[in-house]
């Protein structure tokens, strides 16, 4: 069975590139909707080295969209469940994980590792804008995710520069920040959804007390097929980079 975990993967892709996806080391950055996605696949695409980053514990909320999140999981750290999900999947895989709120004092420890690939899958502001500024200026490639919530039709999700983006309000704010800071946004790959979408009432819902991480956001509805879709197409591409069939 261990010899043909991957094989359909290597079938594919050949053996050279199997190698390199067995070698390469991803980071993580939010195993939530996106993140979990985006792991999920790439666990099974045969990825050899994990960095996993993420502080907070699976709520009842989460199951309606997030891969990791289920009954039994609910109350315990995202990066325990992710760490057991991979050893599931890739017994012979490595798995690092961080346990830490991602800002910008955080960040020049996760750079350490120096992955060859790093997937932004946060959705504070703040911390967005601080990690994609601090990989830029590293110099380590990484694809970031903009705002899937409020979306519907998976049709409409888009791979490319952060520079096209259009109809993300996360997105909107990413790029005026980040050219402020002197990043080049068109070099910033992304996926984002162009989906027009009219907020909803319902869909928007005020906390009511700031969470442990100091942070108040509006919770916004999501559907799980679209935070997939966009977990899913981050790993494809990545996967592709990885093997050496994307530039």
């Amino acid at each position: 069975m261990e010899n043909n975990r991957f094989a359909r993967t290597e079938m594919l892709l050949g053996a050279e590139a199997m190698r390199r996806l067995e070698s390469a080391t991803v980071m993580i950055i939010g195993l939530g909707a996106v993140g979990g996605y985006v792991l999920e696949a790439l666990a099974r695409a045969g990825i050899g080295h994990f960095v996993l980053v993420d502080f907070d514990s699976f709520e009842p909320s989460n199951i309606n969209r997030q891969i990791l999140a289920l009954t039994s999981t609910l109350g315990q750290k995202k990066t325990d469940i992710a760490r057991r999900r991979v050893a599931d999947i890739n017994p012979a895989a490595e798995v690092r994980t961080v346990d830490c709120f991602v800002k910008a004092e955080t960040i020049p420890d996760l750079l350490e590792y120096r992955p060859d690939m790093v997937i932004d899958a946060i959705d504070a502001l703040n911390p967005k804008c601080d990690l994609i500024q601090a990989l830029w200026q590293a110099g380590i490639p990484f694809i970031s995710s903009m705002g899937a919530a409020l979306k519907t039709d998976i049709s409409k999700i888009k791979f490319g520069a952060l520079s096209n983006s259009k109809n993300c309000a996360l997105a909107k704010f990413v790029r005026k920040r980040l050219r402020k800071r002197g990043v080049n946004i068109s070099r910033i790959s992304c996926v984002w959804s162009d989906e027009q979408v009219n907020l909803p009432p319902e869909a928007l819902a005020l906390p009511e007390e700031a969470p442990s991480a100091g942070r108040v956001r509006h919770t916004l509805g999501s559907l799980p097929t679209v935070t997939a879709v966009f977990g899913l197409t981050i790993a494809n591409q990545t996967i592709l980079w990885l093997a050496g069939r994307k530039k």
